[in-house]
């Protein structure tokens, strides 16, 4: 008797033999249809694996050691996780004003918000807990 592995399980393999942190539910649908891949996703949200940060976008989760709950793993943190998620939607981004004026050293300000220049139109909100990226013109 051979056993069946689950869409749950199948999806869960996929996520962690890739380097990438987050993901889209297109991604999936090899796998299976489009509604089980949407319900396979939202349990692994409700069950602390995955954390969703945007419509249809889902980043790798760990469980807190200090309150148990499911936080963003991502090595940049939510900035770094919005980046990857712009790049997997195909919108062109830079870095934000402050950003670009640390780096060449025009500033001493370190950027802490989470700002990025968008190309073109962009009208998605990402969000994890109360961070929310912002897009500046």
């Amino acid at each position: 008797m051979s056993s069946r592995i689950t869409l749950r399980g199948q999806i869960t393999s996929r996520i962690n033999s890739h380097k990438e942190d987050v993901f889209l539910p297109r991604e999936f649908y090899d796998l299976g249809g489009q509604d089980q891949v949407f319900r396979s996703l939202r349990y692994m949200v409700r069950d602390g694996e995955l954390v969703k940060i945007g419509y249809g976008l889902y980043c790798k989760a760990r469980l807190s050691s200090l309150t148990g709950n499911p936080m963003l793993f991502c090595a940049d943190g939510f900035i770094g996780a919005t980046r990857q998620a712009l790049d997997k939607l195909g919108v062109q981004w830079l870095p934000s004003r402050a950003e670009i004026d640390y780096n060449e050293r025009r500033s001493t300000q370190i950027p802490v918000n989470n700002v990025l220049q968008v190309k073109g139109r962009f009208s998605r909100k990402l969000k994890y807990r109360n961070a929310e990226l912002i897009l500046e013109k």
